[in-house]
């Protein structure tokens, strides 16, 4: 979800939902330790909970970020092992590093030294040739001995070279089985799927084998007002949208902009997010182009 789940993203997604688990986009911890961190790390506290994803394969340097995020207030450090760009494979961290789970190992255990967070993994279930389940199996539990007790698992395995990470996304089959495998020979982990989660009955057959929770990216970015049905058919106690019609959520919005552009953001920073809000109504193409 690079250059999707920003902050302005995230307020607006928090407006349909209140109690989902909102995440960052996958912020590199060199950004953050050696960058402007008040840029990078900067959310509105109406975003809570919410969960900063970093980047990274240094234990040193993925250790500062997590301190400068727990400072900031986040609720949780997601170590990404799972993107497939090209360009972030040739930094060492996203899906490559599931070819090194020891030194995962090595950054779980440096960013628990220095945070009371919950740190947590998203990943593959295999990259290239690598997709036997003892891959990821075994991934898993040295992973998870460094003292990660959640992982968020695309059920896709990546590829590293010769698919962009569009391709990445649809092209190698969607293999939910795998994490179901894992939920058995794991019982004491948290276990989050993802990947090609866009409907209520798909997220009922992953609950209905025992995962812990679903992690859903493209589809509420496209169709965002269908967290707010999420929300009322999964979470306890009959919740309903912050702001209960599309145009509360508009009005918000536009009070959330003035504000934002009164210190400098530029509109487009802000409207961009919300060109899904009337996906499948009358006039959608009348306001994605307004």
């Amino acid at each position: 979800m690079m250059d999707c789940t920003d902050r302005h993203c995230r307020y607006f997604l928090r407006l349909l939902s209140p109690r989902i688990r909102l995440y960052t986009e996958m912020i590199t911890a060199a950004a953050i330790v050696r960058g402007d961190a008040r840029r990078w790390l900067r959310f509105d506290p109406a975003e809570h909970p919410v969960a900063i994803q970093l980047g990274g394969s240094d234990p040193g340097l993925l250790a500062a970020a997590a301190r400068l995020a727990t400072a900031e207030g986040y609720d949780e450090i997601n170590l990404n092992a799972g993107c497939p760009s090209e360009r972030v494979s040739e930094g060492a961290f996203g899906a490559c590093l599931m070819k090194s789970p020891r030194l995962v190992a090595e950054c779980v255990s440096a960013m628990r030294a220095v945070t009371p967070l919950p740190v947590t993994v998203k990943t593959r279930i295999g990259v290239d040739d690598r997709d036997d389940y003892g891959f990821v199996r075994d991934f898993v539990g040295v992973v998870a001995a460094a003292g990660c007790d959640t992982f968020v698992i695309h059920a896709r395995k990546a590829y590293l070279a010769g698919l962009s990470p569009r391709a990445n996304r649809t092209v190698p089959p969607l293999r939910p089985e795998v994490v179901y495998q894992l939920r058995r020979d794991f019982p004491g982990l948290e276990l989050i799927i993802n990947g090609g989660i866009e409907t209520e009955a798909g997220i009922r057959q992953h609950f209905a084998v025992g995962l812990d929770g679903v992690m859903i990216g493209r589809k509420a970015y496209s169709d965002p007002w269908w967290l707010t049905a999420v929300d009322q058919g999964f979470l306890a106690g009959g919740v309903t949208p912050v702001q209960g019609t599309r145009a509360a959520v508009v009005e918000a919005m536009v009070a959330y902009a003035r504000r934002e552009c009164g210190t400098g953001t530029r509109l487009h920073h802000v409207s961009r997010h919300l060109l899904g809000l009337y996906h499948g109504q009358p006039g959608a193409r009348t306001w994605r182009r307004a």
